[in-house]
């Protein structure tokens, strides 16, 4: 059985970081701006970015999805929201705080030997690991030994992104909507929705919109896992 798995993460605000963050965040873009236009720029860009790294940032929704099963479960954060748990298209939505998706993450991993992600060793795996260490919630899974597949044991991670580029041969690294669009497959970022939406869609308290992107990847994910399965397996 294989988990396939994705991740949604938001930023802290600007404002409520202490002077001292603040100066350790922007020392490196002051040293490399060679004006005060370039550095506002640069000052946008990383405030934007701080969803991308777990040291400013939190996980707001985790997705899995059982590809035999065909079935799945979307983890999100909706603090103050009154939302009940519901499901649609094979996928409950569960709202709760985040060491409790941690903790059900975890604990659900344990019933998995094969891991499936698209760019997950690069992003998800890691930001999951570390808001586990923030959370105290202890992880069940190794799921970054080794990058090729046949230093694995135990448990495979199998991250899309490295196979369908063949580990760096092909150096640029496409999306999952690329890869979706050139395969036929439906993309979660058809409607017009990106990752990077995601932030301004939890200010607006649109919780479970979240929640629906994530399973989007899910779906997508899963269709370019088994594209992947026949091919090359």
């Amino acid at each position: 059985m294989a988990l396939v798995f994705d991740i949604e993460t938001v930023g802290e605000e600007w404002d409520s970081l202490d002077e001292a963050t603040q100066g350790a965040l922007t020392r490196w873009i002051k040293r490399e701006s060679k004006s005060e236009d370039e550095y506002q720029v640069a000052l946008a860009d990383m405030r934007l970015g701080l969803g991308l790294s777990p040291l400013t940032g939190s996980i707001v929704a985790i997705g899995v999805y059982d590809t035999e099963k065909e079935k799945g479960a979307v983890y999100f954060s909706a603090p103050g929201a009154k939302i009940k748990e519901s499901e649609e298209g094979g996928i409950k939505y569960k709202p709760m705080e985040e060491k409790e998706m941690l903790e059900n993450f975890w604990e659900g991993a344990k019933s998995y030997d094969e891991f499936v992600t698209y760019n997950g060793r690069g992003f998800d795996v890691p930001f999951l690991a570390l808001r586990s260490v923030a959370q105290r919630v202890k992880p069940t899974r190794d799921l970054l030994q080794g990058r090729y597949l046949y230093q694995q044991r135990g448990s495979f991670h199998i991250d899309l992104q490295d196979q369908l580029t063949f580990y760096g041969a092909w150096n640029k690294k496409p999306s999952l909507h690329l890869f979706c669009r050139a395969f036929g497959i439906k993309s979660p970022k058809a409607s017009g929705t990106t990752g990077d939406d995601v932030a301004l869609l939890y200010q607006e308290k649109k919780y479970l919109d979240i929640a629906k992107y994530n399973a989007g990847d899910l779906f997508a994910t899963a269709a370019l896992y088994e594209r992947w399965k026949e091919t090359f397996r």
